[in-house]
C-alpha cells in the first residue's frame, strides 16, 4: 500500500513538472511572437519586457541588473541597450544621488504595446486563477518560489562548475 502511495506521488510530481515544462514552452513561444510583433530580436524584446516589468513593480533596473536577468555580458548588454535606446524603446537616466548609477526606463509606447499584446492573455489567466481560493494560490506561490530558488541554486552551482576546468 505504501509503495502504491509513493508511486502515485511520484507520478503526480512528474505530471506537475511536465505541466511546468509545457507552461515554460508556451511562455517562450509567446515571447518569440511578441518580439516578432514588435520587430525585435527575441533578446531585445526580453530586455524591454524586463525593463518595463521592473519599472511597473517600482524597482527599475540598472544595466548591470538587466545583464543578470537576461544573462548577457557587459559588452553585449551595452550593445543591446544602445539599439533599444536608438529605436526609442528605452531611456537611460541618472536619477540616483550617485550620478554614476544608470536607471533603465521603458519608452512611452512600450507599456501600451505590451498591454495590447499581453492584455487578452492576462484577462484569461485572471479568469483561470479566479477559480482557486486565495489560500490555495498562496500555496501555489510558495511552491513556485521554492522551485525557482532550487533552480537558481542549481544554475549557480553549474555556473561555478563550468568555470572550473576538469583538471584543476
Amino acid at each position: 500500500m505504501e509503495e502504491a502511495v509513493r508511486d502515485g506521488v511520484a507520478a503526480q510530481r512528474e505530471r506537475l513538472m511536465e505541466g511546468l515544462r509545457g507552461y515554460g514552452g508556451h511562455y517562450a513561444e509567446l515571447s518569440r511572437r511578441f518580439a516578432a510583433w514588435l520587430g525585435l530580436h527575441s533578446t531585445d524584446a526580453t530586455a524591454v519586457l524586463e525593463i518595463a516589468a521592473a519599472e511597473e513593480r517600482g524597482t527599475p533596473l540598472s544595466p548591470a541588473r538587466l545583464s543578470e536577468r537576461i544573462p548577457l555580458s557587459t559588452g553585449a548588454t551595452t550593445a543591446l541597450l544602445n539599439r533599444l535606446e536608438a529605436a526609442g524603446h528605452i531611456t537611460r537616466t541618472r536619477e540616483h544621488s550617485d550620478r554614476r548609477v544608470i536607471t533603465l526606463r521603458s519608452g512611452p509606447h512600450i507599456q501600451e504595446r505590451a498591454d495590447e499584446f499581453f492584455g487578452p492573455l492576462a484577462r484569461r489567466l485572471d479568469t483561470a486563477m479566479a477559480h482557486y481560493p486565495p489560500e490555495l494560490l498562496e500555496r501555489f506561490e510558495s511552491f513556485v518560489t521554492d522551485l525557482n530558488s532550487t533552480m537558481d541554486a542549481h544554475l549557480a552551482e553549474r555556473s561555478t562548475a563550468t568555470r572550473r576546468s576538469p583538471g584543476s
